[in-house]
Parts: structure tokens; sequence; C-alpha cells
């Protein structure tokens, strides 16, 4: 698990990612819990835009679909700043469930196209899938590990 952790950062550091190293702990992170944290990031990859200025307005925060897989530690770093908010037009949202368990902060439905981020988390549901991913190793999909290691 380390070493495509690892693996991934350099990866993305090399193609100029700010945050490539919080990148890829997310991707690992999602792909240790089930989730399809590798597919959405090649996805990504694809976009042309992978930044914004992250700027409230009355409604809280308009992502204008850019992809939460470059977002997530910048608007991780905004709530921490400015406190709750609502997030539309959100493309990859489950990138934001790591950050949100890290930080015990609450999240909605990240899969929604319009969510809020902030408050308090009460639980973690993820530590034993993490703690068993972590004894057991982790199986990528191949065929999108390769690509990602172009």
């Amino acid at each position: 698990m380390i070493t495509a952790e690892g693996d991934l950062a350099e990866r993305l550091a090399a193609l100029g990612l700010p945050d490539a190293g919080e990148i890829a702990w997310a991707t690992i992170w999602l792909e240790a819990c089930g989730y399809t944290g590798l597919k959405f990031l090649t996805e990504a990859l694809g976009d042309e835009q992978r930044s914004l200025n992250l700027v409230r307005d009355s409604l809280g925060l308009d992502l204008r679909n850019v992809s939460c897989a470059f977002l997530a530690p910048a608007i991780m770093r905004h709530v921490r700043a400015n406190g709750r908010a609502f997030l539309r037009n959100v493309r990859h949202g489950l990138f934001l469930l790591p950050f949100t368990v890290r930080e015990d902060i609450g999240i909605g439905c990240p899969v929604d196209p319009s969510f809020a981020v902030g408050g308090t988390r009460h639980k973690n549901p993820y530590a034993e899938k993490l703690a068993q991913a972590e004894q057991q190793g982790l199986e990528l999909d191949d065929a999108l590990w390769a690509r990602l290691r172009r």
C-alpha cells in the first residue's frame, strides 16, 4: 500500500499537481475502503481544468465541475479557515471523504452534485477497512495503474 501511494504521489508530482501527496493518499484510501479512487483519478487526469480559485458566494462554493480529486485538499483548507460550506457542481465528490474522516468533520452525500462539508463527524466507520488493507495489502486495477504509471 505504501509503495503504491509513493509511486502515485511521484507520478502526480511529475505532472505538476499541487498537493500530489495528498491526492495519492486519498486515492489509495478510497481504494482501501472499496471505492473507485483510481478510476476517478484516471478520469480526472483527462480533464483540461485541474484547479479553481475557491471563492464563496451567497450559495457557498461553485466547483464548476472541476474534479475533487484535485480540489479536495484546497476545499478542506477553505472549510478549516471559513467554516462549513455548501458545495455545488461537484465532480468526483467522493475524494472529499478521506479528508473529512481524517479531520473528523461532517459531510453530506458526496455523490450528490451539491452537498455540504463541515461540522463535526461523530464516528469513523472506515478504520477497520483501512487496517485490513494495511495488513493484507491492496489490489489495484492493473490497467488503470499502468495508465497512471506512464
